[in-house]
């Protein structure tokens, strides 16, 4: 009797490690759980993007002004920076004036030359000059030539990988992933550490007061004006120590500027504005304090 009852008790075990056995079986040779396949790419799938920026730069714009003739500096001292004045022109101009006998150039402003004196009709400053590497008193052949600041053209950005859809790790790192991820959770959820947490948290902090940094103020916010030309261009300088010694004489009479590096064939020039006027009555007061400090040749510009 009692061999009898121990038998019908061992059949259904060994009939349960049976099934158990086949259960692993299947699987580890069946087909395995869909969420730890990796997704099928579809076809043609473009994996990476690409974007584009707009380039600005100075441009040359001969059909505005151009000319090429002999240019001469008379020898004085002259304020304003670089520049060239010329009869034909009408507005103020920001130019490239080239020296054709060295092949030095610079960038410099152009205005309108109203005094109709013998000898060449391109009057020189001296910035200009020495920047050209012009004597005094012995006529150049120059070319001079309007520039623009246009957008022209497009630059693509480097591409970038699509992390849209990252790639599946390995299902036994996933495994194991989980596994850590689960025993992380579980310590965060223990609810002595929890309790310390608190008390930590509620306990004064006189210990070791952190050390608190002071805010950074907010930088401002550049002005808009409605203005088309709400700026005034003091001038335009190939050193820029002399931009800076300008700005300095500004700021002494009681306005502010602002000392623009720029770069246009590949040379550096520094431009010494003061702006932006909110209206035309303070564009014009602006324009009117830069001249009696001396810079008669002064104009406004858009920026």
């Amino acid at each position: 009797m009692t061999d009898t009852v121990s038998r019908a008790m061992t059949a259904p075990r060994i009939a349960a490690a049976a099934l158990g056995l086949l259960v692993l079986a299947g699987c580890e040779d069946g087909p395995k759980l869909g969420f730890l396949e990796p997704k099928p790419k579809a076809e043609g799938q473009v994996r990476a993007s690409s974007s584009t920026k707009l380039v600005e730069r100075d441009v040359e714009a001969p059909d505005v002004f151009q000319v090429t003739e002999a240019g001469l500096w008379d020898g004085r001292p002259s304020i304003g920076g670089v520049w060239v004045a010329h009869p034909d022109t009408k507005d103020p101009e920001r130019v490239i004036i080239r020296n054709n006998a060295n092949g030095q150039f610079v960038i410099g402003a152009l205005f309108r030359r109203e005094r109709e004196i013998p000898g060449p009709r391109l009057q020189v400053s001296s910035d200009a000059a020495v920047a050209l590497g012009l004597l005094a008193g012995a006529p150049v052949e120059l070319n001079v030539t309007a520039l623009r600041r246009e957008e022209v053209g497009q630059e693509p950005l480097p591409e970038e990988q699509s992390a849209a859809e990252p790639a599946l790790e390995d299902p036994a790192e996933l495994n194991e992933n989980a596994l850590a991820s689960s025993e992380i959770s579980a310590s965060a959820l223990d609810p002595i550490a929890g309790a310390a947490a608190a008390i930590d948290a509620s306990a004064p902090a006189a210990a070791a007061p952190a050390k608190t940094e002071p805010a950074a103020a907010p930088a401002p916010r550049p002005q808009k004006s409605s203005l088309s030309k709400p700026y005034i261009q003091i001038g335009i300088f190939s050193v820029e120590a002399n931009a800076e010694r300008t700005a300095n004489m500004m700021r002494s009479a009681g306005m502010v500027p602002d000392v623009r590096e720029q770069t246009a064939s590949g040379k550096s020039f520094w431009r010494v504005l003061v702006g932006p006027a909110q209206s035309k009555a303070e564009r014009s007061q602006l324009l009117k304090s830069v001249k009696e400090t001396g810079f008669a040749d002064a104009y406004a510009v858009t920026n």
